[in-house]
């Protein structure tokens, strides 16, 4: 008997459970009244993450993260604790590596530690087919699972993400009108960002590209710390034809972008420009510094913790929140008007 059991039988939503079981006083006399019976009838013991009914929070919330190498996860993992340790909560890390059978293994582990609720960093745990977000559908039914940059329709599933397709459509279109004509897409990733990041090349090159225009696409899979690696597949790429712009999907494939173009004697920006995404420390360690995609990392964090207050004191919160990029313009751009895009829900 899970939290999504009672609100099935009772006939109330999972936020109007968590609600009773934290004693709110939103909740009609009524209302609950019919989830106690429930609760009583089946025999139910909340989990950790129940503040009503007499029992405490292990205030404690479990975080799960594929690969604590990655700048980009590291540094949301940091923000992340930081700021739950501000609100009085300790947290349990799991680096789970990208393989599904340990995620799952992994969100098990933490249910089994009566966390309050699961925090998954990174995109690449949500899974295009159902049958393989199971794992979260099943942890959700027992506590609140907040999820950092992709969304999936799951009750008790709340994401907070930024819009990547919508960033890397307009800096492509604005490398297109800064007189770029061939331009190749440099990923390393099929996650559900790097899906979003992908279609919002191509869609840009297919509304903005002139004829004669060359979109190229090149997909490294070796190791995010391998930057001389990074070099020679785009080295390799040559053979698929010129390009005279890259946009990169991380800053690690940017710097790649950066030495490739100087080993090739290109000039940077005046016949060469690079554009990549996260604007991290890594954006200041090439010179020309890179032109990057700030994704806002910080502010989403902020707001996963803020909901995932919400949702533990029993209050309505939304189910997603979308944030937009900024682009950051440095060295590896022609100069033109800043790009900046407005947070919307």
């Amino acid at each position: 008997m899970t939290i999504y059991d009672i609100s099935e039988k009772a006939g109330v939503s999972i936020a109007t459970v968590s609600r009773v079981l934290n004693g709110s006083q939103s909740v009609s006399e009524k209302t609950r009244q019919k989830v106690l019976d429930v609760i009583e009838q089946y025999g139910y013991t909340p989990n950790a993450f129940a503040r009503g009914l007499g029992l405490n929070t292990m205030k404690t919330i479990g975080i799960m993260c594929a690969d604590s190498s990655d700048l980009y996860l590291a540094k949301a993992v940091y923000y992340i604790e930081q700021k739950l340790r501000t609100h009085g909560y300790d947290s349990l890390l799991c680096c789970t590596g990208y393989d599904l059978e340990s995620k799952a293994a992994s969100m098990n582990l933490l249910i089994t530690k009566k966390v309050d609720s699961i925090i998954l960093v990174g995109s690449n745990f949500a899974y295009e087919k159902d049958p393989d977000n199971r794992y979260i559908a099943e942890a959700a039914a027992q506590v609140p699972v907040m999820l950092l940059n992709a969304a999936l329709d799951i009750p008790n599933v709340y994401s907070v993400m930024s819009d990547d397709y919508t960033s890397i459509y307009e800096a492509t279109k604005q490398m297109l009108l800064s007189g770029i004509r061939d331009i190749l897409y440099f990923y390393n990733s099929y996650s559900y960002s790097g899906k979003k990041k992908l279609a919002g090349f191509l869609a840009a090159m297919e509304e903005y590209a002139q004829p004669g225009n060359g979109s190229f696409t090149e997909y490294y899979h070796g190791s995010h710390e391998d930057i001389h690696a990074m070099v020679r597949h785009l080295k390799a790429a040559q053979a698929n034809g010129q390009f005279q712009g890259i946009i990169a999907a991380d800053d690690t494939l940017g710097l790649a972008a950066v030495k490739y173009a100087v080993e090739m004697g290109y000039q940077i920006p005046k016949d060469f420009s690079i554009i990549s995404y996260n604007n991290s420390m890594l954006a200041h360690c090439c010179e020309p510094e890179l032109t990057s995609i700030d994704n806002k990392l910080e502010t989403l964090c902020q707001h996963l913790i803020t909901t995932l207050l919400g949702v533990l004191e029993g209050k309505e919160m939304p189910k997603k929140t979308i944030f937009s990029g900024e682009l950051v313009r440095r060295g590896t751009t022609r100069a033109g008007s800043p790009m900046e895009w407005n947070n919307h829900n």
